[in-house]
């Protein structure tokens, strides 16, 4: 199992923060900083240790917000020189993102300044967004200049921090309602010369699609129209890729795959057919093309698994892309694992799958889940 986060956000990071503040506030009483911020420390997920931290700050900064958050600003390193591969070094830099969202609030010109210096050495996409729900007018209209900036952490800034749906972070309501304030600034961005602000913008679409599918794919179909680059490309079919998940047909048609063709499923089968939580199931089918004409295919796999509840959710595993000749026939198998997961709990029932053709669904058959028999 992988390592808990909350272990590479060590015990000796308020330390690392108490010796950068000191080194530019040196009446800061770091000892008595560190002691108070490490208590109840290693019972603390990730996201707590960043919020146990910003608020010990808060009792060792002056009082006055504007004198604290210069402090804070004057101690911080050296930029990002890189925009991939930077692991978790940059997350020393959390609690300060949070005592922004925290103290901030009622001081934007500062806090803003604070973020525009602090996103260019981690990221400013969660503390942002008080911001946008306090200053939406203001705060649109510096993140429009900021998609101009030089540094491509800012311009990562404008299109991350203002996702509708933001992982981690609190959602946005009022642009899961109407995306038009994202997608404004989203035009700003799509042909950014940084794939790491490309990739942004395109989560950002992606999100918009799953509250607002028809303005996904009306953007989508313009983007494409306006298209004269794989980078573009690229683009859109990386936002598109949760409505293909949810075999959105008009997404679908959009990357050239028709859900009129006729392609047959034979010689399905799905081993074992009572599986044991911990193992694995494999399905193996094949797929023809009846059609007379070469037809591009998309096939994914559709697992519906048993809750706690006793409910299903499905779950899709990309299986082939593959352009298929008049007549052709080829096997298709994929192992499923049945292991425990974090992001995946598995319980007794019977499972549903499913095979999607280019969107459209077809049943395939069942299996089995018990509980390991020692």
């Amino acid at each position: 199992m992988a390592e808990p986060l909350k272990n590479q956000f060590s015990t000796d990071i308020p330390g690392k923060i108490a010796g950068m503040i000191a080194q530019v506030f040196p009446e800061f009483d770091s000892d008595s900083f560190v002691r108070d911020a490490l208590s109840g420390y290693e019972a603390l997920n990730l996201m707590a240790r960043g919020w146990k931290i910003a608020r010990t700050l808060r009792s060792y900064l002056p009082d006055d917000y504007e004198s604290a958050i210069k402090i804070l600003i004057e101690s911080l390193g050296p930029k990002l020189v890189k925009t991939e591969n930077n692991g978790m070094a940059t997350f020393l830099y959390l609690p300060h993102v949070i005592f922004i969202s925290e103290y901030g609030l009622d001081f934007f010109e500062i806090s803003m300044h604070a973020q525009y210096e602090l996103t260019q050495r981690f990221t400013a996409e969660f503390s942002i967004r008080p911001f946008i729900e306090k200053y939406p007018e203001a705060t649109l209209a510096r993140l429009k200049v900021w998609a101009n900036d030089k540094n491509p952490h800012v311009r990562r800034l404008v299109s991350e921090g203002t996702r509708p749906r933001l992982p981690w972070a609190s959602r946005l309501p009022e642009f899961q309602k109407d995306p038009a304030p994202v997608l404004e600034l989203l035009e700003l961005l799509k042909n950014d010369p940084e794939l790491y602000v490309r990739r942004s913008v395109a989560n950002s679409l992606n999100d918009i699609g799953k509250d607002n599918p028809l303005i996904l794919v009306e953007t989508a179909r313009r983007w494409l129209k306006e298209a004269s680059s794989q980078q573009r490309r690229w683009l859109v079919r990386h936002a598109l890729r949760s409505a293909v998940k949810r075999a959105d047909l008009d997404a679908m048609a959009l990357l050239g795959y028709d859900n009129g063709i006729n392609i047959s499923t034979e010689n399905a089968s799905i081993t074992p057919a009572i599986a044991e939580i911990g193992g694995s199931v494999t399905i193996s089918f094949d797929i023809t093309n009846k059609d007379s004409l070469t037809h591009k295919v998309m096939v994914d796999c559709r697992v519906h698994f048993v809750k706690a509840t006793g409910k299903t959710s499905p779950k899709v595993f990309k299986l082939k892309s593959v352009s298929l000749e008049p007549q052709e026939t080829i096997r298709i198998k994929k192992s499923i694992s049945l292991r425990e997961m974090t992001t995946r709990k598995h319980y007794p029932g019977t499972h549903n799958v499913e095979i999607m053709i280019n969107g459209l669904i077809k049943p395939l058959g069942l299996f089995e889940l018990i509980l390991p028999i020692y």
